[in-house]
């Protein structure tokens, strides 16, 4: 099962995001979305979990939570925009937390769980890449990765054995 990981578009789908996120099983937006069109857009890919960002304060987004937990090939993620917004502890049982805010991709393990930020697919900011990521669940663990869309290489790849 693979699963995309999108943050921070403010309202920019980039061509080279679309072609990354084909093919996956589902998809977490974790937030500053920028508009509805692009949750539409999305969803013709896979089904979408999305949480708000800091920016996302317009109507469209009234009906969209701070957080979302979910659970997808016996894998629980912990989605949210802003990692300093991520409870402690940790929920029961979560395996992957996605955030985004910084605009910064990230992987590492903490509180015996992988925290992810996929980066900004969104506008440029800093010098910064402009990044997605993606989880692979498979019977014998999971693999998360992050992706420079704009150089198309890998920028950092993590994997944890199934427990």
């Amino acid at each position: 099962m693979r699963i995309g990981l999108i943050s921070d578009t403010h309202n920019l789908l980039r061509p080279e995001a679309l072609d990354w996120l084909a093919g996956c099983d589902h998809l977490v937006h974790a937030g500053d979305i920028g508009g509805p069109d692009m949750l539409d857009t999305l969803r013709t890919i896979a089904p979408l979990t999305v949480v708000r960002g800091n920016n996302d304060m317009a109507a469209w987004a009234n009906g969209i939570a701070a957080q979302e937990i979910i659970d997808l090939g016996g894998v629980r993620f912990l989605a949210v925009h802003d990692i300093a917004d991520v409870p402690q502890p940790l929920p029961a049982g979560v395996h992957i937390v996605v955030t985004g805010h910084s605009h910064k991709p990230v992987i590492r393990m903490q509180a015996d769980a992988l925290f992810i930020n996929p980066g900004s697919a969104g506008p440029r900011r800093f010098s910064l890449p402009i990044a997605v990521g993606d989880v692979l669940i498979a019977a014998s663990g999971l693999t998360v990765r992050t992706w420079d869309l704009i150089n198309a290489t890998l920028i950092d790849q993590q994997s944890r054995p199934a427990s």
